[in-house]
């Protein structure tokens, strides 16, 4: 605690949490206003300085019970998406699903247990905070063909499940 009082002290960590945060509130009102056939979450979740995320929920994902979040991962200081479930029952079947079909366009937990997604993609690795209006371009672009490619997974998997 000694060493968090000193870096308090300065200011640095402070500000520039703050406009991370700034930053990540307007991002998701963003995905809100410009994408209105989403469901984005109300909140921000801070985390505990490891992550923080906010989620987006496309109709077609509501019904399978499955969101994305877009998260800041802070020890990286990178953005990714994972596709995660309402629940660990709802993640360990879709990641089951994910595993069986030997699909790997993005990455996936060794193991469901402990593991807060199904999929995960890096949407930006290093962030440039100084050109926030790309890094939302980025951001958005990103999460967009995320979700398109997992739709059109789920559809080809479910059809095919249909057709057996």
């Amino acid at each position: 605690m000694d060493e968090y009082r000193i870096q308090m002290k300065k200011g640095v960590i402070r500000e520039a949490y703050r406009g991370l945060m700034e930053y990540l509130m307007g991002l998701r009102t963003h995905f809100q206003k410009e994408f209105p056939e989403y469901t984005v979450s109300g909140n921000l979740y801070p985390g505990y300085m490891d992550m923080t995320y906010f989620s987006v929920v496309p109709d077609t994902f509501r019904r399978r019970k499955l969101k994305v979040a877009i998260v800041f991962l802070h020890e990286t200081c990178s953005f990714e998406a994972w596709l995660a479930g309402s629940n660990k029952q709802v993640q360990a079947h879709y990641w089951m699903m994910f595993q069986e079909s030997g699909w790997n366009r993005y990455r996936m937990p060794e193991t469901i247990r402990g593991a807060d997604s199904i999929l995960e993609y890096t949407l930006a690795e290093r962030p440039d905070f100084y050109d926030l209006i790309s890094l939302t371009a980025q951001i958005e672009s990103g999460t967009r063909e995320f979700i398109r490619d997992i739709e059109d997974f789920l559809e080809r998997a479910e059809g095919h499940n249909m057709a057996c």
